[in-house]
């Protein structure tokens, strides 16, 4: 037996350290792309530089567009599934007749399941026209129905992570809240909702880093015009877009070529950074109610 344990445990490690051997691996290659950018050209020019224009005679390479869509489009989807998820969290957990809760529970995870490009088709076929004569606007494709489908796209996340931090609050906490004379909706809002706090925040952080971090959806229904936004209802082209649009056309080697594994570079810090603080978050959630590490 304990020859399976160690054999077991041998295989296991492997297969965490193997992991861990890629990630490290994606950050050097990112890391040595991008270095022959910053070689030529100024790094705060290329974050805060206003246009991007790679294929020009006298290329430009700011991508504080990209940086400005992404940003758009991500608090648009959070404004969306922010109030869809935790509220469909609250009331499959609380509310929900357990009929509803088996009906409810494999449908967002369907939701989950639905690879991206289906999200995008959908949003350029039916959403965009949609938008497009409901606000009388010259083209569908926008910020804005970026962020809807995005939003929709996050929801599932945001939806199961809470309810999954919901159910860890200790049933004691909700007896204890009726015993001194609070009501259903008292006990949801100021002892449940407080006490998953932690867990929650992590479902929303968790969320974020799936907006930002789409590709496919936001190159199918952004606009893909790399321009900075002045409105929501303006095309757009966020940093993932930009890399799945221009990858297959950039020169292996020139600096348009470094230049969007300098874009992938700076997504894959800003989703790390998301993701560490979402397990410090709910690491932190554990500790408070007393369910270790």
């Amino acid at each position: 037996m304990n020859r399976k344990e160690n054999f077991y445990k041998i295989i296991f490690n492997i297969l965490a350290y193997t992991s861990l051997i890629f990630l490290v691996g994606i950050a050097v290659v990112m890391v040595t792309q991008s270095i022959p950018l910053f070689k030529e050209i100024n790094f705060f020019d290329f974050l805060f530089g206003k246009h991007w224009y790679p294929t020009h005679e006298e290329a430009e390479f700011g991508i504080l567009p990209l940086i400005l869509a992404s940003g758009v489009v991500t608090i648009g989807a959070m404004i969306v599934s922010i109030p869809l998820g935790i509220g469909s969290a609250l009331y499959i957990h609380e509310l929900a007749s357990k009929k509803q809760k088996m009906f409810l529970k494999p449908v967002i995870e369907i939701l989950a399941a639905i690879p991206s490009i289906v999200y995008g088709f959908f949003g350029m076929m039916i959403v965009a026209p949609f938008i497009q004569n409901i606000f009388d606007l010259p083209i569908g494709l926008n910020a804005f129905t970026a962020s809807l489908i995005l939003g929709i796209m996050a929801t599932p996340t945001v939806c199961s992570i809470s309810e999954d931090a919901l159910s860890y609050v200790p049933r004691s906490f909700k007896e204890a809240s009726f015993a001194l004379g609070a009501n259903r909706w008292q006990t949801l809002v100021k002892v449940i909702v407080p006490a998953a706090g932690s867990g929650i925040s992590t479902a929303i952080i968790l969320g974020i880093s799936r907006a930002i971090g789409e590709t496919m959806t936001v190159l199918m229904v952004a606009g893909n015009a790399a321009v900075i936004p002045t409105s929501i209802f303006d095309p757009v082209r966020p940093m993932t877009s930009t890399i799945a649009a221009e990858m297959g056309e950039a020169v292996m080697g020139s600096l348009h070529y470094n230049a969007l594994f300098s874009i992938g570079l700076l997504l894959f810090i800003i989703t790390f950074i998301f993701n560490i603080i979402a397990e410090l978050v709910s690491r932190k959630s554990r500790l408070k109610l007393g369910l270790g590490r």
